[in-house]
């Protein structure tokens, strides 16, 4: 009995441990997605993309894969920023953004994919960094620092982002971008340069994620696969738009998760996750902090 309670505490730590990542790679989904109202599908390549750079980095520089990432969150950026206005151009302005420009974005994830395949290969790829291979031990409680430090980081992502949405004059009109656009023009201020703005900067988050990712465990360039049904899932889970709520969804998916690959084995956990998903949705359609 004391052994199974032991699992249990052990497997809910490393469930929430795991949601705080989550959480890193779906930010830039809720934003794209749940305020711009573009279905970025490609956002797990660009999680990749990061992973690889942090890789290429810490290999032949020895450089913290964090530090990496936040060194070259300005270029991931302007990237972002490219991607918007070749998708405004030729797909939003026209009003073709919904069959066409999810083609779009299927493309970038398949062309970034082989690309990443052309050069690097399929084999798996990891960095190191003194704090990977350390655990904390408390009782029954394991706290592997190659979780912990990706967890305080995506943790104080959240709350910088939260912050600036929240104070800044840009950030009230990116979540005001897709609730009123006349109203947001009235303000003297140019809504497609607030998207730009705005998905740009979900594609920052995505390269700081991929070098949470690249630390927690070693990735190969079709592992983003793996993440494109649950960074949606964990947005609408969570509210369209609503970091708090998303925060909430991604440790609850990551605790269910980490339950049942603990006592079921691990095969079970996405049918578990996504059966609790749907749950979810039956009982609140709009999210657990949507309006």
């Amino acid at each position: 009995m004391a052994t199974s309670l032991d699992l249990l505490l052990g497997a809910v730590v490393a469930g929430i441990l795991l949601g705080g990542f989550y959480a890193a790679v779906t930010v830039g989904v809720s934003i794209s997605f749940g305020m711009l109202d573009i279905v970025n599908i490609a956002h797990p390549a660009f999680i990749i993309l990061g992973s690889y750079i942090a890789y290429i980095v810490n290999t032949r520089f020895g450089l913290d894969p964090i530090l990496t990432s936040i060194i070259v969150a300005p270029a991931f950026y302007a990237l972002g920023a490219a991607v918007y206005q070749v998708y405004h151009l030729v797909f939003e302005r026209r009003g073709d953004e919904s069959l066409r420009g999810l083609a779009f974005f299927f493309g970038l994830l398949f062309i970034t994919e082989v690309a990443l395949i052309l050069v690097f290969g399929v084999d798996y790829r990891f960095v190191d960094a003194a704090y990977i291979g350390t655990t904390l031990h408390y009782g029954p409680i394991d706290l592997p620092l190659r979780m912990l430090v990706p967890f305080v980081c995506s943790l104080a992502l959240l709350a910088g982002l939260q912050l600036f949405l929240s104070r800044s004059f840009i950030g009230r009109a990116i979540m005001a971008v897709s609730q009123d656009r006349l109203a947001l023009q009235l303000m003297s201020a140019n809504p497609a340069r607030i998207k730009r703005i705005a998905f740009a900067l979900s594609i920052a988050t995505a390269g700081v994620a991929g070098a949470f990712l690249i630390i927690i465990q070693p990735v190969e360039p079709s592992i983003g696969r793996d993440y494109i049904g649950r960074v949606f899932a964990i947005c609408v889970m969570g509210g369209l738009g609503s970091f708090p709520g998303m925060l909430m969804a991604a440790l609850l998916l990551g605790v269910v998760e980490s339950i049942t690959a603990t006592f079921y084995g691990p095969s079970w956990s996405p049918a578990v996750a996504f059966g609790f998903l749907l749950l979810t949705l039956a009982f609140r359609p709009s999210g657990i902090m949507g309006r």
